[in-house]
This record gives C-alpha cells, sequence and structure tokens, in this order.
C-alpha cells in the first residue's frame, strides 16, 4: 500500500468522524482525481473561501495514480499534499471531506468506503456506471446520512445563476402550465474519426457514452427548473464510429463500446413533455447546451455558450408589447451574484463549480443535506437505464416508478 506523502494525524486533533467531532478546527478535504474534474473542482476549493462566506477548510491531500503527474498537479492547483492509494486518505482522522473526481467506475467503491469512514461525500456526476452500483452508494449515503454525514452529487449547471434565475421564474408561475421543453446538449470532440480511443468510449470503464456524459445533465436541468420528475420514456442511441485507434502507434483500432448520440422524449409528472438530444459529434458545437421552456403563459431559452444570459417571453402582456427580452444575469439580486464583482461584469463556466462547493460547505455547517442527493443521482439513473432499455427495444415506451427525492434547492433559498 502507498502512503501519503506526510503525516496524516495532527496529535491535537480527536480521531473521530466530523459528525461527532466537536472542535472547530478547519475542515480537512481530499479530492481523488486531478484531471479535467480535478482541476475544475480544485479551483473552486482553492477560490470559494474569497467569495463566499463558509466554513474554514483546508485543501489536504490530492490524490492520483502517477506520484509524479499528482505532485505537479497539487502544486498548481494549491493542495498541500498528495498520496497514490485514497483507501489510505479515507482513513485519516484530519480528512473530513471527500471530493470524487474520478472516472465513474470507481465511483461506488470510493463513496461507499468513504461514507461508512464518515466522511462527507461530493461525487461528479453520473452517479455511477450501473443502477445496482447506484443502489448501493445511495444506501450507504442514507446511512451515513443519519449519523450527520452528507452527501452530494455534482450537477454544476444547477449552479449556473441564469438556470437558477429561470427555475425561480418558473416556481414564481411566470411560464403558467409548462407545456413541453426542448434540451440539446451538442459536443464535436468525437467528430474526428481518427480521435484516440479513451476510457469514456469503453462501455466497461464509462457505462455509456453521451447519454451518461452529458444526456444526465441534460435530464437533471428538466427536472430541476420544472420542480418536476419523468414518468415515461422513449429513447434511441446511435454510435457513429464503431472503432477507434488505440492509445499506442501499434495498437491498431480498438472497438467503441457506447453511444456516440443519444435521443429521448420525457413524459413528466405534470403532463409536460422534453425532447433531449445530446452528441459528442455535433461538428462545430463546442459546448452547446440549449434548452427552450414553453409554457402557455411565457418562455424561456438558455444557451450554455451564452451562460450570463437569460431570453423570456412574457405572454400575458398585450400582443403589440411581446418579444423576447435579454435578461443580463449578473445583478446583486440575481442567485450567487452578489458575492462576485460589479453589474455587468460577467461569470464563467468555472464559477458553477465554486457555488457547487459554496452549497456543499453551506449544507455540512448547517446540518443539512446538500442537494442534488445520491438519491436524485439514482433516480437520474433510472432514467439512463429507461432510455437504453427503450433503444434496444427500438420502439418500446418505457415506464417510470421513481423519483427525486429531495428539496432542489439554489442558493438564497
Amino acid at each position: 500500500m502507498t502512503t501519503p506523502t506526510h503525516s496524516s494525524r495532527p496529535s491535537d486533533r480527536p480521531a473521530s468522524s466530523l459528525a461527532s467531532r466537536q472542535d472547530k478546527s478547519p475542515l480537512g478535504v481530499a479530492a481523488i482525481g486531478y484531471a479535467f474534474m480535478g482541476k475544475a473542482h480544485s479551483n473552486a476549493w482553492r477560490n470559494v473561501g474569497s467569495f463566499f462566506d463558509v466554513p474554514a477548510f483546508e485543501q489536504k491531500v490530492l490524490v492520483g495514480r502517477d506520484a509524479g503527474a499528482v505532485a505537479e498537479a497539487a502544486a498548481k492547483y494549491g493542495w498541500a499534499e498528495t498520496a497514490t492509494d485514497w483507501r489510505s486518505v479515507i482513513e485519516r482522522d484530519d480528512i473530513d471531506i471527500v471530493d470524487i473526481c474520478a472516472p465513474g467506475w470507481m465511483h461506488a467503491e470510493i463513496a461507499i468506503a468513504a461514507l461508512e469512514a464518515g466522511k462527507h461525500v461530493l461525487v461528479e456526476k453520473p452517479l455511477a456506471n450501473t443502477i445496482a452500483e447506484a443502489e448501493a452508494m445511495t444506501a450507504a449515503a442514507a446511512a451515513a446520512r443519519a449519523k450527520g454525514v452528507q452527501s452530494m452529487i455534482g450537477f454544476n449547471y444547477r449552479r449556473v445563476p441564469a438556470v437558477a434565475l429561470a427555475r425561480d421564474l418558473i416556481a414564481e408561475g411566470r411560464l403558467g402550465t409548462v407545456r413541453h421543453v426542448r434540451a440539446a446538449y451538442l459536443q464535436d470532440w468525437l467528430a474526428d474519426a481518427e480521435s484516440p480511443m479513451t476510457w469514456r468510449l469503453r462501455k466497461e470503464t464509462a457505462g455509456s457514452g453521451a447519454l451518461g456524459d452529458i444526456a444526465s445533465h441534460v435530464i437533471d436541468q428538466v427536472q430541476f427548473l420544472l420542480g418536476d420528475a419523468v414518468t415515461e420514456v422513449s429513447g434511441r442511441l446511435h454510435t457513429f464510429v464503431n472503432r477507434r485507434p488505440g492509445a499506442g502507434p501499434a495498437s491498431g483500432l480498438e472497438d467503441v463500446t457506447v453511444d456516440d448520440a443519444a435521443w429521448a422524449t420525457l413524459t413528466l409528472a405534470s403532463g409536460a413533455i422534453a425532447s433531449v438530444e445530446v452528441s459528442r459529434v455535433a461538428t462545430g458545437q463546442k459546448n452547446s447546451l440549449k434548452l427552450e421552456i414553453y409554457g402557455d403563459k411565457g418562455t424561456i431559452l438558455f444557451d450554455l455558450e451564452n451562460l450570463n444570459e437569460l431570453g423570456f417571453l412574457d405572454a400575458t402582456l398585450p400582443v403589440r408589447e411581446q418579444g423576447f427580452r435579454r435578461i443580463l444575469v449578473n445583478e446583486p439580486e440575481h442567485p450567487y451574484m452578489q458575492a462576485w464583482w460589479p453589474q455587468g461584469h460577467i461569470i464563467g463556466w468555472e464559477h458553477t463549480f465554486t457555488h457547487q462547493i459554496r452549497d456543499f460547505l453551506t449544507a455540512i455547517s448547517a446540518g443539512e443535506p446538500p442537494s442534488p442527493s445520491f438519491e436524485d443521482g439514482l433516480q437520474i439513473q433510472h432514467i439512463l437505464a429507461a432510455v437504453e432499455e427503450s433503444a434496444a427495444a427500438k420502439s418500446s415506451l418505457i415506464q417510470l416508478h421513481t423519483k427525486p427525492t429531495t428539496q432542489n434547492t439554489t442558493e438564497g433559498a
């Protein structure tokens, strides 16, 4: 077993979990994973205390399999030390929070072990690669919650201020009865058939392709914005490039075992219908998440590539005054924005992770379950599985009997 590079137990700290600890020392944080998501989360941990009033914490340990690479990343991202064995880290008494940024196939083992060790857990979406793994994680989270140990899944787009504002407007009845939603999340990083294989293109490591990677975000957005739950699913999956070059020059071609794109029609409990389209081969689309929410009294439009803006049409106005207006979402009255810059100064994608950490720490401090919960993540896992089942059956409508179980919250609620 590889051990952390520094001493793990200050002599003046009791050997107990945060749930039973009475001292006021800073919360110790360990992050597992230092690539794309590890970098994004590290940036949030490094900056959240500079802009928001959150409990004191310390960036204790960054964990990764490559000792040299993780040490280099830790020096850049502000972590005090590094380790190559996550198991030894969660055993430490000075670690209170475990932030899991590792690939999906590792989520269940790490999260369950951390929760059983009394650590608060934040894990990236999707919750797991299979329903069985997600169910085991949810059971562990429920048992830990009963002891005061919190857990949350990282659907960071809930923390886009414009999206949070959209949810407020919908909850206030500004759209009236929502009838249908169009949602599309399009990327093109796999449009080139010569793009090499990665763990994201293998079912055993990724679980699914565009479906789990980005449709999970879209489905969470639909339910979050409407405060509703999906009850029926019809879906289709497609892989446009079935074989790709292996990682090494002599590897030859390898089979792609996940989808490149997915489509779904979702029926919600309210009767609203949502169409969902996701792709990682949409040439020219880099990270385009577009949402259109149509009600009988108004409409909301959102585009992640203009994430400081919200389009809003109030259909209760006289016809001659109707038309989409642009709301620039960076006033102090808007969700999260009071912490940032003067009006008119925009924020970016990385700020959603800062807001996520802020909400997670605030919930821990208050002793309240944060949102979205592992139960919410499991419910979305059921929807993803239903899309796969429908796609395999070619035309079946799959009924669901699960729903989100926790309050969907935004900053300031």
